[in-house]
């Protein structure tokens, strides 16, 4: 459970530098090489988190120029949310449960619009399975996230994700290839309650897989 206090620290640390040193939107903010030995982390940590905030609109990197600080109306996301989860020590169970409950809210709007249920993509995920390549947790749940359609919501759970400890870590596994082809079928049928039931029912298992992890680790 470090990680997402981690993360947090660093917006924390990068904030407060912005403000301290008077960087304005449009200004350059320090390099991750530089970020990284200021803030006394590694590097993978702070590519991490620069990824992070340019994928909620905090910056923005520029091809052969550096990274930026972005508008300063693009920030209020960003601020309600973290400014929630700093003040109350309790909300790590209220960041997976708000974060779950964008999840089946896409599912439910992926199984609504006949175009986006009957993708390829979904086959692409079958056929993985079928072939027992697997595929990442990550790419699966980001794929109903962005093919949701919702900017919004994508924008919140990817900073709810951040801050829950990215609980989809990993490929799918031996034991969860009968949940992910439930999903799936439930999708192609478009049962937004079968799909949305077969999410929750994935997503309760690799919880409680990854808090026995955490425990023996």
């Amino acid at each position: 459970m470090n990680q997402p206090k981690r993360y947090l620290d660093i917006v924390l640390d990068i904030r407060k530098m912005i403000n301290q040193e008077n960087i304005r939107p449009g200004d350059r903010i320090p390099s991750e090489r530089e970020l990284a030995e200021r803030l006394k982390v590694g590097r993978s940590t702070i590519r991490e988190a620069l990824r992070s905030l340019e994928l909620l609109g905090l910056i923005e990197t520029r091809r052969g120029e550096g990274t930026f600080l972005s508008d300063h109306r693009n920030h209020q996301l960003v601020e309600v949310l973290s400014t929630f989860i700093l003040q109350d020590n309790q909300s790590q169970e209220d960041v997976q449960e708000t974060r779950k409950i964008h999840e089946l809210s896409a599912i439910r709007s992926i199984c609504q619009n006949d175009a986006t249920s009957q993708l390829s993509v979904w086959d692409s995920f079958s056929k993985c399975l079928t072939d027992e390549e697997g595929f990442l947790r990550s790419d699966f749940i980001r794929e109903l996230m962005v093919l949701s359609g919702n900017r919004l919501s994508l924008k919140i759970w990817i900073l709810l994700e951040q801050y829950s400890g990215h609980p989809y870590k990993g490929r799918i596994s031996s034991d969860e290839t009968m949940m992910i082809k439930n999903i799936l079928a439930a999708i192609r049928q478009q049962d937004a309650d079968k799909a949305a039931a077969a999410l929750t029912g994935w997503i309760d298992w690799l919880q409680k897989e990854n808090e026995e992890n955490d425990h023996n680790s």
